[in-house]
This record gives C-alpha cells, structure tokens and sequence, in this order.
C-alpha cells in the first residue's frame, strides 16, 4: 500500500479520536480519560434526545414497526459471545432512529458521535457488567408511543445507561491513564515520581 492512503486513514482515525500523534514520537491508539467519555455522552445525549422527540413526532407507522423489529434483534444478538453481528446492528438501530427524525444535519451528528462509542463498546467487560433484560426495546416503545416527552425520557436513560455501562468498561483503561499520566513517551520508560 502506499504512503498517501496510509497517512489518510490515519489522519482520519486521528480525527475521529481514535489516535493520537506527537511529533518526533509517533502515533498511537489514544487512551480515553473520563472527561473524554463523560462529554461524548453529554453530546450523544444531547443529540439523539431531540433524535428521539422528532422520531416520536414524524415517524410513521411502518417505521415505528420496524424499529420495534430492529430493537428486539439487537437485544437477542446482545446474548452472544460474537459481539460483531450485536454491534453493527446496534448502529443500525440508533443510525434508524436519527434518520427518522428527518434532519440530515442531526443524524450527520449522530453518525460522527458513534464512531468512538461503538470502539468503547468492544472493549470486553470480563463479566462486570449487569445483564439488562430488553433495553432496546424498552427504547423502541419509549420512541413510539407518540410522546416526545417519554421518547426523550427514554433515549436519556439508554444513554446514561450506556455511559454506566462504558465507565465499568474502560475501568482499566481509566486506571491506566492515571497511573501512566498523559505523557506521551516513544518507549517504554519510568515516570518520574
């Protein structure tokens, strides 16, 4: 492959917060802090909230059905060891819901949020995370019940829950960060102090 595309989809990883590089020291997988993960989530809630109510408003009868089906699938994949199928499916279903909410710029947004996120979510758990029955079709009904109100009620709490969720998962990396500090080093060498 040569340098160009290599250096593009690096700079895009970079971009999409993915990656980190210093100068004369390389580039590498960039460790989230807990500010890094509590804003995403003040974004992503903020976001697929007004997602949420302009879904309960303009979606129509079809589209309500179908999210009903795509939430009671995520949730059964979510019961399987391969977490591939449940996570390209889980952007599936919230790509679903901002599309639905017919603005083009929100759910530009929302797909740019979910980037990050879905890499959070494949951070493996190591059996520390409580088992949720149905949340995502505890989610679709909250969306269509023709409320704005209780949809927005619904998509906060499946993104605070899912910020819970993500806090138990990057636990180690959170540590990590702390102890290591946020010094960039080339090698691996003793911190002073």
């Amino acid at each position: 492959m040569s340098f160009l595309p290599v250096s593009e989809a690096l700079l895009r990883l970079e971009f999409e917060g993915l990656l980190e590089s210093r100068p004369r020291a390389g580039t590498r997988v960039r460790i989230p802090s807990r500010e890094d993960v509590e804003g995403h989530y003040i974004v992503r809630e903020a976001l697929e909230t007004q997602a949420a109510r302009l879904f309960a408003e303009l979606a129509t009868a079809r589209e309500r059905t179908e999210l009903r089906k795509l939430a009671a699938r995520c949730d059964s994949l979510a019961q399987l060891a391969d977490r591939l199928p449940y996570l390209q499916l889980h952007e599936r279903l919230h790509r679903r819901i901002a599309e639905c909410a017919r603005c083009p710029a929100l759910s530009h947004a929302i797909e740019q949020t979910y980037s990050l996120a879905s890499t959070w979510l494949c951070v493996p758990a190591d059996g520390k995370l409580p088992k949720l029955v149905q949340p995502h079709q505890d989610l679709a009904e909250g969306l269509c019940a023709r409320d704005p109100d209780a949809a927005a009620a619904a998509m906060r709490t499946h993104v605070q829950t899912s910020l819970q969720r993500t806090r138990i998962r990057l636990g180690s990396y959170f540590q990590l960060r702390d102890t290591r500090g946020k010094k960039f080093l080339r090698k691996n060498k003793e911190l002073p102090g």
